[in-house]
Order: structure tokens, then C-alpha cells, then sequence
């Protein structure tokens, strides 16, 4: 057995939260050197008893620094040299941007839409703030301990946590996208004490991104069309009408049906008003073999070629082809 000058972690390795220190060929000598860096603590151990704990800084191990080892090992009265025990170096930095998503669709109770599936994925981060917590709970006496061992588990928690965050929120299943980082602060707080129970502290947590199945989505459209249409259907009314008449002023075979149409969507006489006007601003006069609206001074009718004779539409009279107003009533053309 060789005898420790001094015992101190590197951390090679970026996602290894614990390091157990190699005793196995070695042993701890009176005055040996304990180094423990910015983000460790160092943690001995006797036969699975966690004894003395040492934060960030220098020390020469004795009596003095190890008083709980002491106290298991009954050095009743020095340090008895040389000595055997478990020595973990644990970090207490970051460990920051660990993903995590939903390996399967989360299912969530809307008030409108029901059971509505969900997926959502996005980041976390977490450190160490209880390394005893962490060995009792977590590490036992592993060698080493990393992200990898804890992330398959942290994962689960967080996605349990986004649920249950959704769930008390009341926010509508259509309306998550724009609550990501309320949800997120939710999370946060709410997963504090289960990560604190084994000895880790969750320090980040973000939700990037929630998705619906594609029908939830469509359905979510859908309305959202459906609700423009009812806050502006007086709008939409006047712009059908108003196109209905163009159509009918291109065609004027089609102003009979027009009208029934205009009919048919609630447009009623205004529809039909509004159609005759424009059928009178566009000639006024109809073909007294077919019926047909009449160009303004026509000759013949565009639709069976029979002789146009003018009538004054206020009187009826019978008009020169190019007269202005009626010579019964006077009425200007």
C-alpha cells in the first residue's frame, strides 16, 4: 500500500457528476493534502456512513479536519495513521442545455376539445446542491456518476411536470403556444421539491415548442375562420351582394336567378333594389320580344335582333331613339 501525499479530482470527464477518489492501492497518511476545486465538494466515507464533508479551498487531513471520521473510526485520542476510507469528489456546477421531450403523446383535458394529445419538447438545466442527498439517494457507491445515469429519470419528471402544469393552468389547448414561458416558470417552481429530494436543484427549465395532432389543428383553424366570418358578417354580406350585381350587369340573362340567389343568402329585396338600379344605369330599357336588358341607345336587342322601340320608364310612353326626356311626363333619359 502506497501512502497519500495528496488527494484531489480533475474532472476530465464534462458530465460526470460523481468521482469516487482510487483507494483501492492506497492509503491516507497523517498531514496528506486534500485539494477540492470551485464546483466540488469532497464527501469521506466509513463502511457507507458519510462522515465529513469539505466545500471549495485547502486542507491537511487530522483530527481536526476529519472529526466525524474520527469519530466513527474511535480514534480515541490522535489520528491514527495510515487509514483506509471511501473519498467522492461530487460537482456542484451547471449542467446545462440537457434536452427533453415527450417520448410519447402526453394526453391533456381541454374544456372545449376534450382529450386532446400533446407532444412538446425543449431544455433544462440542473446541479448539485446536497451531496449526501445525492450518494443516499442516487449514487450509492458507484465509482462514477453521470448525466446519463439521472437524464432518462429527469426526463420522465419534467414531462409529468409540464402536464400537470398545463393541466392547472386553464389555458385553452389553443392558446399554449403563446403561454410557453409561463408554463415553463410553472414547471420550474413546481418540480423544485422533487429534485430536492435527491439532493439535485432543477435551475432551468424551458419549453420550446408544444404541437397537437394535425386534426386538433385543423379543427383550431377552422374555428378561428368560422369566428372572423361571425364578427364581420355584415361585411361579408355586402361584398356578396355587391359582387352578385357585378356578375348580373356582365350577364344580364342572369338576373333572375341573381335575385333568387340573392334570395337564398338572406339578402332579400335590398339585393333585387340594388340589381334593378343597376340594371337602370346600365340602359334601363328591356326587349319587348325576349325580355332581355337593353344596352342604352340600342337599335336592336343583342340577344333575338328584333327592332328596339324606346319606352319612357316613368309613363311608358313610346321614345324617339334619340330623345332625352319623355315628351308625356318630361322625365330626363
Amino acid at each position: 500500500m502506497s501512502l497519500l501525499d495528496i488527494v484531489q479530482w480533475t474532472e476530465e470527464a464534462p458530465n460526470e457528476i460523481l468521482h469516487k477518489f482510487d483507494t483501492r492501492k492506497s492509503v491516507v497518511k497523517w498531514g496528506t493534502k486534500l485539494t477540492v476545486r470551485e464546483g466540488q465538494v469532497c464527501v469521506f466515507c466509513d463502511k457507507g456512513n458519510i462522515a465529513d464533508i469539505f466545500t471549495p479551498g485547502m486542507y491537511t487531513l487530522n483530527t481536526d479536519t476529519l472529526p466525524i471520521l474520527t469519530a466513527l473510526l474511535h480514534w480515541a485520542y490522535a489520528f491514527e495513521s495510515p487509514f483506509k476510507s471511501d473519498i467522492y469528489f461530487i460537482s456542484t456546477k451547471q449542467f446545462v442545455k440537457h434536452k427533453w421531450g415527450t417520448a410519447t403523446p402526453v394526453i391533456i383535458k381541454d374544456a372545449r376539445l376534450g382529450a386532446v394529445r400533446v407532444r412538446g419538447y425543449g431544455t433544462y438545466s440542473f446541479k448539485v446542491n446536497n451531496a449526501a442527498k445525492l450518494l443516499k439517494e442516487l449514487s450509492g457507491t458507484r465509482r462514477s456518476f453521470t448525466t446519463a445515469d439521472v437524464e432518462d429519470y429527469i426526463r420522465s419528471l419534467l414531462v409529468m411536470g409540464m402536464s400537470d402544469a398545463i393541466g392547472s393552468s386553464n389555458t385553452d389547448i389553443a392558446d399554449l403556444s403563446a403561454n410557453l414561458m409561463e408554463l415553463s416558470a410553472a414547471v420550474l417552481k413546481n418540480m423544485a421539491d422533487s429534485f430536492l429530494k435527491f439532493g439535485l436543484e432543477l435551475t432551468s427549465f424551458n419549453i420550446e415548442s408544444i404541437s397537437l395532432p394535425s386534426e386538433v389543428e385543423k379543427a383550431i383553424d377552422e374555428n378561428a375562420r368560422l369566428g372572423l366570418l361571425r364578427d364581420n358578417a355584415d361585411i361579408y354580406t355586402r361584398i356578396a351582394r355587391a359582387d352578385a350585381i357585378v356578375e348580373a350587369a356582365k350577364n344580364p340573362g342572369m338576373a333572375g336567378s341573381v335575385v333568387g340567389a340573392g334570395i337564398g343568402l338572406g339578402l332579400g329585396a335590398d339585393i333585387g333594389k340594388e340589381i334593378g338600379e343597376g340594371f337602370s344605369q346600365s340602359g334601363g330599357n328591356r326587349c319587348s320580344a325576349c325580355g332581355a336588358t337593353l344596352p342604352a341607345n340600342a337599335k336592336f336587342c343583342p340577344e333575338c335582333g328584333s327592332t328596339v322601340k324606346r319606352t319612357c320608364p316613368e309613363c311608358g310612353a313610346e321614345l324617339a331613339p334619340s330623345a332625352k326626356f319623355c315628351p308625356e311626363c318630361g322625365k330626363k333619359l
